[in-house]
């Protein structure tokens, strides 16, 4: 056996030879593999906020659509509940139940949530109820599902990680631990 193969033995494997690239890390001239890969990966919180940011939009925009004025709805918002819109379900389609309710619920939704998402406030709450909102868009437009599929991933994605640093969230979160610590400190 060669010493490389024979642990039982206890010998000790022999130094590997050093290369230009290891020997250049060791005395800080180089960067390694992992240090390149983190020098051109986005921070989490940059990432994060593009992913709220990203989901935000569409809904927002849709939403402002929907609106006339201060709580005042637009005819095309309640038609499209009336008229255009059905639930796809099995025996279906069905037509909505209270169609100008639920075109004021539809558009409160669409206006409030992405707001909560953008400022990163209630985010893991406004995302599970954003998730809610596409299923109910994938039953009333069942052909959407590539988009409405990429849209419940992120809104998923928000929901178990979070809303990241650069939010409300997080900034009460500290200021609720620093508080917390204060109170805790021997006097």
């Amino acid at each position: 056996m060669t010493p490389l193969n024979d642990r039982a033995s206890g010998a000790a494997a022999p130094a590997m030879p050093p290369t230009a690239h290891t020997h250049l890390a060791a005395h800080g001239r180089g960067l390694s593999w992992s240090r390149w890969w983190a020098a051109l990966t986005p921070p989490a919180w940059l990432a994060q906020l593009a992913l709220r940011l990203a989901i935000a939009v569409p809904f927002l925009k849709s939403g402002l659509l929907k609106w006339d004025g201060f709580l005042h709805l637009n005819d095309v918002a309640v038609a499209l509940f009336t008229d255009e819109f059905q639930l796809h379900l099995p025996g279906g389609p069905y037509p909505f139940p209270a169609p100008a309710v639920m075109a004021f619920l539809s558009a409160c939704g669409e206006v409030v949530l992405p707001l909560l998402l953008i400022a990163g406030l209630g985010t893991r709450l406004a995302a599970c109820a954003l998730m809610g909102m596409i299923v109910l868009i994938q039953l009333t437009v069942p052909d959407g599902w590539p988009v409405h599929a990429t849209w419940f991933a992120m809104a998923m994605a928000i929901a178990a990680g979070g809303p990241g640093a650069l939010s409300l969230d997080h900034l009460i979160g500290r200021r609720l631990a620093s508080l917390t610590r204060r109170r805790h400190e021997p006097r």
